[in-house]
């Protein structure tokens, strides 16, 4: 993500509608890639970009410098995704798992990467295609570097169901990326 002049984020704070497009042609292609990983349908992740820039600019007085602008954007924009998935997708559908099942998954999460070679678009594609639930937290816990306590927080489910989901989204990762190249399998033999 580029990196905002100060400039541009004070004229946003005064409401001056030249920084106000220069901050959203700066971040808009970052920022609608974010809301694609977690809504998959661009119209409504187009939505939602412009609620986010919305907000952005409605509570940028809010962002007194302290840290990243560009990852305080970034962290307005996945609540707003968060928020359309908390609206429209039941996140409580997946079952929780023991620690005995759970710590079974673990140690056999084989890493598919080393197996096959993927390309970038092809592992987006497939993360994509993974359940609201399951891609949401992948999303959060893999790109967005949360730890499970804070998954469960922001979607209001327990942390067991973070690890869960999070678990089956990988193995359902490695099913969609092996069923894509099952021939890979015929060869390596």
């Amino acid at each position: 993500m580029q990196v905002t002049h100060p400039n541009i984020i004070e004229g946003c704070k005064r409401g001056d509608p030249n920084c106000q497009k220069q901050l959203y042609e700066l971040h808009k292609n970052t920022l609608f890639g974010v809301c694609i990983r977690y809504i998959p349908n661009h119209a409504d992740a187009e939505d939602i970009l412009s609620e986010g820039f919305f907000k952005i600019l409605s509570k940028i007085h809010t962002f007194k410098g302290d840290g990243n602008f560009e990852g305080w954007m970034r962290r307005v924009v996945v609540n707003e995704c968060l928020m359309f998935l908390r609206k429209s997708v039941n996140m409580h559908l997946t079952l929780e798992l023991n620690e005995t099942i759970t710590h079974n998954f673990e140690k056999d999460d084989d890493d598919v990467e080393s197996e096959y070679p993927f390309t970038i678009e092809e592992v987006q594609d497939a993360i994509q295609r993974l359940p609201d639930g399951y891609r949401t937290v992948f999303n959060l816990y893999v790109i967005d570097d949360l730890k499970h306590r804070e998954i469960a927080d922001v979607l209001q489910i327990s942390i067991n169901t973070s690890k869960s989901q999070l678990i089956l989204a990988k193995k359902r990762l490695r099913e969609i990326l092996k069923k894509k190249y099952s021939f890979y399998d015929k060869y390596k033999k």
